[in-house]
């Protein structure tokens, strides 16, 4: 039913912009607006085949129709992810046609889930301002950077048609900057984080840019690329790059993880003991990175594996070959996605130790000399 309604959406918004410019006016409005179940019949067969109907006395809890009651025609289709079966109290989503007459059509879209992420959220916040004090604090304003970043600056330039892989790549510089100096100061250390960071999360743009041409991926693997071509924007996306920007903001966070690890350790074993030297630093700092690069790694494998599991699991149960599962769009795109960010954290690793030993160490040398004038 959610599938139907949002190929409903999507033709009467390119009808919306198909009328305007021939100069007639649309048939109706769209609206979503929020509803309140207050009964719900059982489900009975649909006088359409492979359908069943469930009768619905929904409110309306938002918008002009605030506080209206009206009894919808819930159709369901035997397909899980689709069918919305409602019961007594529950709130949902409301999809309503408006007429110029006045007349309307309401449909029940989806399951009105916000106040649940609301309450995780706050969780959320909660636990970190508890544990962390006030970095926890510091940590959740640099996550509010990020997605302001995403949401208003990222996300806003692609639909005005700017390469995606530039548009990425300043982001993520721009998120990595503002995040390690509000948790760490501005210092050697962040300063070490974030050139090891950034130098990182670009090496796994350019090997994904690289090895994505080579394997000629289409970027159209996901549901949601495909959409695109529909925007009313008007925008011509190149796909590939849409792909290549979503790797670079995949490996960030984890990149961004290792690269302060890095760099806190060796600042903390140059406090603990100042007459180590630049080598012995280093080697210090890749004996943390390499404990790190063990779990971490895995965690980028195992975010994107566990995004796929249904997908794995039909490849398994009509035991597909090898050689055809690697050489499928949607699997050779996780495989760069995953392989290329892994590369991308890895050689963030040296990259960090060695500037953080080389900077902590040249602050010393700088120290020694004012003390001696």
């Amino acid at each position: 039913m959610k599938k139907i309604l949002l190929i409903l959406l999507i033709i009467t918004i390119i009808g919306t912009n198909i009328s305007f410019g021939m100069g007639f006016e649309t048939e109706f409005e769209n609206f979503t607006e929020r509803g309140t179940v207050l009964e719900a019949s059982e489900i009975r067969d649909s006088e359409y085949e492979y359908f069943r109907v469930q009768d619905v006395l929904i409110r309306i809890d938002s918008g002009s129709h605030k506080g209206e009651e009206i009894m919808v025609k819930n159709e369901l289709s035997d397909h899980q992810y689709y069918d919305i079966i409602v019961s007594k109290g529950q709130r949902v989503l409301l999809m309503i046609e408006e007429y110029p007459n006045g007349d309307y059509n309401v449909y029940i879209a989806d399951y009105y889930r916000t106040n649940q992420l609301i309450y995780l959220v706050l969780a959320f916040m909660l636990f970190v301002i508890a544990i962390g004090g006030i970095k926890g604090v510091k940590s959740l304003i640099s996550l509010g950077v990020t997605i302001s970043a995403i949401l208003f600056v990222m996300l806003p330039l692609m639909l005005r048609g700017i390469n995606p892989i530039l548009v990425s790549v300043v982001t993520a510089v721009l998120v990595t900057v503002i995040t390690i100096i509000l948790v760490s100061g501005i210092n050697h250390k962040s300063f070490a984080a974030i050139t090891g960071t950034s130098i990182g999360v670009i090496i796994a743009g350019v090997i994904a840019f690289y090895i994505g041409n080579k394997a000629y991926l289409s970027g159209l693997s996901a549901e949601e690329a495909t959409m695109l071509m529909y925007i009313p924007q008007g925008v011509e996306f190149n796909f590939r790059h849409l792909l290549f920007s979503g790797i670079i903001m995949g490996a960030l966070g984890a990149a961004m993880d290792v690269g302060i690890s890095i760099a806190s350790s060796i600042d903390e074993i140059h406090k603990a003991n100042p007459k180590l030297s630049r080598a012995r630093l280093f080697r210090s700092g890749m004996n943390v990175g390499k404990d790190v690069m063990g779990t971490m790694v895995n965690t980028l494998i195992l975010a994107y594996t566990g995004s796929s599991i249904p997908m794995l699991l039909l490849f398994m149960a009509y035991e597909t070959e090898l050689s055809k599962v690697f050489n499928l769009d949607v699997v050779a795109t996780e495989v760069v996605r995953s392989m290329a960010g892994s590369i991308g954290l890895i050689l963030t690793i040296p990259i960090t130790a060695f500037i953080a030993s080389y900077l902590i160490k040249e602050k010393k040398k700088v120290i020694n000399k004012e003390e001696a004038v």
